[in-house]
């Protein structure tokens, strides 16, 4: 089944491995489980539900986040209930969350198999426009759905591409968690890669952050709707989709704050401190262009500073149908800090930083690893 999820920026200062140091407020993460109640998803071996395999996985996953320091975890359900898709969206909103991920389950009428994340796109693929539509179908079970949904409709294909617009803004971050998503899964779990994909789904919608939906795995499948049905098998989803989920944060924070480590004092000999040296010095990679991204979409806009908020200099990148939209262009990395704290002055409160090594984008993270 497929329904999504989305946000992320605000941390303060760099964790480490599993820990994440002071911030500035905690990271906060909605879980949605699929279906539930009355919508008991797909079904598939010994008559296994998706609504109870994906609540199982989302509390193993929020039980382990909740232990790292600085996230807090908010449900759209714990329990089997039926949540309209609407509601579960107004739950992360309220929360004014970071994040948002929806789990489920797949099934099909062969023996297919593997993982798939989704975000919201409008990709004009009739197979992922029937993917959302029998995701989307569920809001005919909930109650005064067309007071709800303000006439749309979940078989049109006009509809469905309505629904991406306000969710440009957070589109590059939700392509971002679902690759490490989708990474780890068949990584981790020796599991087929169907990749990352867009389609419209209504639940994904519905988010004021960045969100991914994933499809765990083939109920219908002998071999995997065996292991999703597991505890074994529930476990190591848990493990997986929990250990990328902060791996996403790890890399949202460098990407947001940069290297905070200050070298201690010298004490006791007279001779100069050299504390504070890290932040103040230069930070220059060789091979290495940052940028600051400050908006992205399927408009073509044109690149005069009456257009950007008074900013000049903005580069325009045509990347898979789609604009990107680019301030700056430096090796040095506290100089790309300034310029990111500079478009949020100007108020892209979102500008993240990029990297690109030869040419090719790649992560800040792997910037600093590679250092």
């Amino acid at each position: 089944m497929k329904h999504s999820v989305f946000l992320v920026f605000f941390m303060a200062f760099l964790f480490n491995s599993h820990s994440i140091i002071a911030q500035k407020k905690e990271f906060i993460v909605v879980l949605d489980a699929g279906h539930g109640g009355k919508d008991p998803g797909k079904v598939g071996q010994n008559h296994a539900k998706e609504k109870d395999i994906a609540l199982n996985i989302v509390l193993q996953v929020g039980e382990i986040l909740e232990k790292e320091k600085g996230i807090s975890v908010v449900y759209t359900r714990k329990t089997d209930v039926f949540v309209d898709l609407w509601e579960r969206g107004r739950i992360a909103n309220k929360a004014d969350a970071d994040l948002f991920v929806s789990i489920h389950c797949n099934a099909h009428n062969s023996q297919a198999s593997g993982a798939e994340t989704w975000v919201l796109g409008t990709h004009a693929n009739r197979q992922n426009f029937e993917v959302a539509k029998a995701e989307n179908s569920v809001i005919l079970l909930e109650d005064n759905y067309e007071m709800k949904y303000k006439g749309f409709d979940p078989h049109s294909p006009n509809s469905v591409i309505g629904l991406t617009l306000m969710q440009e803004e957070y589109l590059d971050q939700s392509i971002q968690l679902a690759s490490i998503i989708q990474e780890g899964l068949t990584k981790n779990l020796n599991l087929l890669d169907r990749g990352v994909k867009q389609a419209g789904f209504v639940v994904l919608h519905q988010t004021y952050m960045p969100s991914v939906l994933i499809e765990t795995g083939f109920l219908t499948n002998t071999v995997e709707g065996h292991f999703l049905n597991s505890i074994n098998g529930q476990g190591k989803y848990s493990n997986s989709i929990s250990s990328d989920i902060i791996k996403y944060i790890q890399q949202i924070a460098l990407n947001t704050v940069g290297n905070t480590n200050v070298a201690k004092s010298e004490t006791n000999t007279g001779a100069k401190s050299t504390a504070s040296t890290a932040n103040n010095a230069s930070h220059i990679f060789n091979n290495i262009e940052f940028k600051v991204q400050i908006a992205s979409g399927s408009n073509k806009i044109p690149t005069k500073s009456y257009n950007f908020n008074g900013l000049s200099n903005i580069e325009r990148v045509k990347v898979d149908g789609s604009y990107k939209y680019y301030l700056g262009n430096t090796s040095d990395y506290n100089e790309i800090r300034k310029i990111q704290e500079f478009a949020k002055s100007k108020g892209y409160s979102t500008a993240f930083i990029v990297a690109f090594e030869n040419g090719k984008k790649i992560s800040v993270e792997d910037v600093f690893k590679k250092s």
